[in-house]
């Protein structure tokens, strides 16, 4: 049976997510930004949480962590570069661990960037992903702990997925990242045409996730080091991936 899931939003732009094994009946929930929107979203579908996936230890990922874990007695995972971190931790993780709910197996990825032990939860036998704030629709999460070339290796090895992989990510972001990557990118069809989808959901309602790794490949400029157009408009041929990651980011950083 498919794997099932309800994305809601959480505060101001958070997505929260529950991931639902209908096999077994247990439940997941992607990161705690909010207790009102999960325990809503808990009630709506019926699903009672078994296991909280933390990604990295920002409060507006973990801030509803403690009250869920009493009210549900929820066994939480995250990563361990961050355990001190993450409230009410259970066990700590790191690459390629495997979490199971059911008897379904989640591949960790450690993806240091935006935080220096953020981690990725990979459904690998479902062809899904949850990035958190490593990837992001059309963007990538601020550096705040590490430095660029750590965080692209991170990116380089969520391109490496299969390109079908469905991605479900931390923010609702997407119209302000089209924007800037329509700034560094201007040309690419697929992502005029991907602007103007977004615009469309918004506009309805919709959020605009997930998306998929290589929706991401062919739009996203943080993921596009190597193309030649974006390297002519940044004035850097000759530069390395990580050189080209590094200024993208940059820019985005001040855009």
């Amino acid at each position: 049976m498919a794997l099932q899931i309800e994305q809601f939003m959480c505060r101001a732009d958070n997505f929260g997510v529950l991931v639902h094994d209908p096999q077994s009946g247990q439940t997941a929930i992607i990161d705690a930004p909010e207790e009102r929107p999960i325990l809503e979203a808990i009630e709506r579908t019926g699903w009672t949480p078994t296991l909280l996936l933390t990604t990295h230890h920002h409060g507006d990922h973990v801030e509803a962590n403690l009250t869920l874990k009493q009210q549900f007695n929820l066994e939480i995972v995250g990563p361990e570069r961050e355990k001190a971190k993450i409230p009410g931790i259970d066990r700590a993780v790191k690459e390629g661990d495997v979490v199971r709910l059911g008897d379904r197996p989640i591949r960790v990825i450690e993806t240091p960037g935006h935080t220096s032990g953020h981690v990725c939860y990979h459904f690998f036998e479902d062809g899904v992903v949850f990035t958190a704030d490593t990837l992001f629709a059309l963007g990538c999460g601020r550096l705040f702990e590490e430095k660029p070339p750590v965080m692209f290796q991170s990116l380089k090895k969520l391109t490496e997925l299969p390109l079908e992989t469905v991605v479900y990510c931390g923010h609702e972001y997407t119209a302000a990242n089209a924007r800037f990557a329509l700034s560094v990118d201007p040309t690419n069809s697929a992502l005029k045409k991907r602007a103007t989808e977004i615009e469309h959901l918004l506009a309805d309602g919709k959020p605009t996730l997930p998306t998929t790794i290589g929706n991401e490949m062919a739009t996203n400029p943080f993921l596009r080091w190597h193309d030649p157009v974006i390297r002519a408009n940044l004035g850097m041929e000759d530069a390395s991936d990580a050189e080209v990651f590094a200024e993208i980011r940059k820019r985005k950083d001040v855009a």
